[in-house]
């Protein structure tokens, strides 16, 4: 038994859609989250890019020592998991494993869709997962780089989100797919809009739900019942918009977010810089 928390983070407010399973399967664990929303969208950046960002919120959540770290965001999993992996003293989990998993249980006719950021189609980081399980698979992918900033502006609602939905969607709809991963936290927010234009043949997939039964299965868990359980929560920028999205979709009267500056990290010096949270971690 662990009571240390679990770290997650993502680009913006999207991981919020992996907390709220990991607070659904794992009732008893303590939950640090970062969103960076100074630096939203990842979708448009280069890999190396990412992979510094993603190293610079590492070593934040490590330094509030957690025991394992979530990449709540498909263009971080899909550009730095391997990177975090290699690194970290404690267990680092991506999204995007999880969401071809489900899709590989769910797929009926192997015709696969995979929507995501621009950064997380590039790197064909689905494509290649699938390849290494089954063949014969139709996968067909789209860039959906509006979803995040619609999301994040809290316009859920919104005509032009349903515009862009048809725009982006209708191609793989004509595909005859049978299932959609949603591959971008971001994106299980639309995921009720989504489903209403894509119609009831074609299963969406949700990689947050496999992945929350993923850590279920972490020996470090918190089993002990009936305690306090504490969720953190840190922004790069404006925490205000935060916290109106989170308190909504968390459905929790009371959150606190706390606005935060990352320590810069170069890639290049990362070992140096890492080697001594590694060392205080192996030591706990």
């Amino acid at each position: 038994m662990d009571n240390r928390p679990i770290g997650v983070f993502d680009s913006g407010v999207g991981g919020l859609t992996v907390v709220k399973e990991l607070m659904r399967e794992l009732p008893n664990e303590n939950i640090i989250y970062f969103g960076d929303t100074a630096r939203v969208p990842y979708g448009s950046k280069s890999i190396k890019t990412i992979e510094r960002f993603s190293l610079e919120i590492l070593n934040f959540l490590l330094k509030q020592n957690v025991k394992a770290v979530v990449i709540a965001c498909n263009s971080a999993s899909a550009a730095a998991l391997k990177l975090l992996q290699d690194i970290s003293p404690v267990p680092v989990y991506g999204v995007v494993d999880a969401g071809v998993y489900a899709a590989l249980e769910v797929t009926r006719n192997n015709k696969i869709g995979i929507v995501g950021t621009k950064a997380t189609i590039r790197t064909n980081a689905h494509r290649n997962l699938f390849m290494e399980h089954k063949t014969g698979l139709k996968l067909f992918t789209q860039a959906c780089p509006l979803f995040v900033p619609l999301i994040e502006e809290g316009m859920l609602q919104s005509q032009i989100t349903e515009n862009v939905i048809q725009e982006y969607l209708k191609e793989l709809k004509n595909e005859k797919i049978d299932t959609l991963i949603l591959g971008c936290t971001h994106y299980p927010l639309l995921k009720e809009r989504i489903e209403s234009f894509l119609g009831p043949t074609i299963k969406t997939i949700d990689p947050a739900i496999m992945l929350a039964k993923q850590i279920k299965e972490n020996p470090l868990l918190n089993n002990a019942k009936n305690k306090t359980v504490s969720y953190k929560f840190f922004v790069s920028d404006v925490p205000e918009d935060f916290l109106s999205i989170s308190a909504r979709f968390l459905e929790m009267e009371r959150i606190n977010v706390e606005k935060i500056v990352l320590d810069e990290i170069q890639i290049e010096k990362v070992m140096e810089t890492l080697v001594p949270v590694k060392t205080i971690q192996n030591a706990n």
